[in-house]
This record gives structure tokens, C-alpha cells and sequence, in this order.
């Protein structure tokens, strides 16, 4: 039974529900469609990870750009959880989630933010810091595991959805169907998507020039050998050893993106 058919089914009631259905609808139909682009965004996301080293400027801009669909989608998910706890007429008929997704909700808010967040901190701080860097990949493993299960529970509805939402607007509408129920909003959905990707693009560029220690950064830590090895005789300066056993002089720049210089014995 569809959505239309669920809320007009009580007869009578139907002028009511009509108002009600707009609103669940087109609540629906906006967490959709904020859900394909954080979709979308998240493979282009995991896509940079396994060349992390030369894609390090593509993973910043897209984790930093995900942050305004996360706000939005938690937003629009937040508001018919709200609204069906609350006890709305319209938001009981639609009826709650499924109790694993009820369930594994909260985890994937949290993990989702957290890997925002510790990413966006990562940018600011650069690599020194291990305790960030940590927090970033185990919170990278739990969004994965629940994003996956989140992803198969909902992916297959949404195209639905967007197609729906698509031939909703008002000129389309009037010329294939005048005697469906209207669900108006859609170029406000279109709005609030441009509203929150924008402001997160904006801040994405911002971030770059902090986050410039990072390219290139191999996921290897840098260590410091005694001055007796790492120093050259003669030489005004020290060297660098990486964790892959190799060294480079101190003064070659951009050969890493983070060096710890050893200074030479007087």
C-alpha cells in the first residue's frame, strides 16, 4: 500500500490527512534526496583512500564538503523522529523505523561526526598529532560498517523517491496528473541542498592552505635518529630519517611533509 493510500484510506478524514501527507512527504522526499548527495560524496570519499598519499587534497575537500548534508539529513531524520515521539498524528500513520535502524542510528550519528570532526581538527593540527589520527580511523571503521548496513536498508527506495519528488513540480504535476495529491516544496528541497553544500564548499577551500602539510604525507611516522648517525661530519646541517630506513637532507623541501631536524655537534 502506498503512502496516499495509507493516509486517505479513513474516508472522511481525508481532507485532514492531505495536509498531513504533504508534510511527511515532503520530509521524506528531502532526507532523500540530502541522502543521495551525502551518498554520492561518501564514495567519492572512500574512493581517495587507498591513494591517500596523492589524493590528500581531494579527501580533505570532500570530508570537509560532507559536513553540511550530515547537518542537514541528522536535521531531517531528527525531525520525524522527533515529530513521531511527540506523538504527531501524521508522524504515527507514517509509523517508526524499522528497530535495527532505530537501533544503529545513534552509532552512525556519532561515528559520522566524529570523523568530520577529528578530520577537520586533522586539517587545522596537521600530522603530529597520533591521538587525533587514531580517533579518525577507528571512527572511519565504524561509519563504514554502519553506513553499509544503512545503505542497503534505504537505496533502494530513493530513486523512487526522487523520481516522485521530480514530476511533483507544480507545472509537471498539473499537466500528466491535477487529480494527485500536490507535495509542494520542490525547489525548496533543491534550496536547502544549495544552502548547505555552499557554505561547506567555502569552508572546505579555507582549510586547504593548513592542510597542505598533509600531501603527500605517506601514513608513516617520522623518527629521529642519535646525532652520531644522523649527522653528517662537516655538514652545517642534519638529516632525516623516515620510518622506511631511508634519509634525506633537512633542507630538501617538500621530500616530506612533516621532518624532525637533528642539529649538527658544534
Amino acid at each position: 500500500m502506498s503512502q496516499e493510500e495509507h493516509f486517505f484510506q479513513a474516508g472522511d478524514d481525508a481532507p485532514r490527512a492531505g495536509g498531513e501527507l504533504s508534510g511527511v512527504v515532503g520530509n521524506e522526499r528531502l532526507t532523500a534526496l540530502i541522502g543521495a548527495v551525502v551518498l554520492v560524496l561518501s564514495v567519492a570519499e572512500v574512493a581517495t583512500v587507498p591513494t591517500l598519499g596523492s589524493l590528500m587534497v581531494a579527501h580533505f575537500f570532500v570530508g570537509v564538503l560532507l559536513a553540511g548534508p550530515v547537518v542537514a539529513k541528522t536535521a531531517s531524520t531528527g525531525r520525524r523522529f522527533v515529530r513521531y515521539y511527540t506523538r504527531d498524528p501524521a508522524y504515527r500513520r507514517k509509523g517508526p523505523l524499522r528497530a535495527l535502524l532505530r537501533v544503529r542510528g545513534p552509532l552512525l550519528v556519532a561515528s559520522t561526526f566524529t570523523l568530520i570532526g577529528s578530520g577537520i581538527a586533522l586539517a587545522v593540527t596537521g600530522p603530529a598529532s597520533e591521538i587525533l589520527i587514531r580517533v579518525h580511523i577507528v571512527s572511519f571503521l565504524v561509519w563504514l560498517a554502519t553506513i553499509a548496513v544503512h545503505v542497503v536498508a534505504y537505496v533502494r527506495r530513493v530513486p523512487g523517491l526522487l523520481a516522485q519528488d521530480w514530476r511533483s513540480r507544480p507545472g509537471r504535476q498539473k499537466r500528466e496528473n491535477a487529480s494527485a495529491p500536490e507535495t509542494p516544496g520542490h525547489q525548496m528541497r533543491l534550496a536547502v541542498n544549495v544552502v548547505v553544500l555552499v557554505p561547506a564548499a567555502i569552508a572546505a577551500v579555507v582549510l586547504l592552505p593548513p592542510a597542505a602539510p598533509w600531501v603527500g604525507w605517506p601514513g608513516q611516522a617520522v623518527r629521529r635518529e642519535s646525532p652520531d648517525v644522523s649527522t653528517h661530519p662537516g655538514i652545517g646541517c642534519g638529516h632525516v630519517a623516515l620510518s622506511g630506513g631511508a634519509s634525506a637532507s633537512a633542507d630538501i623541501s617538500g621530500a616530506v611533509n612533516r621532518q624532525e631536524v637533528v642539529p649538527a655537534r658544534p
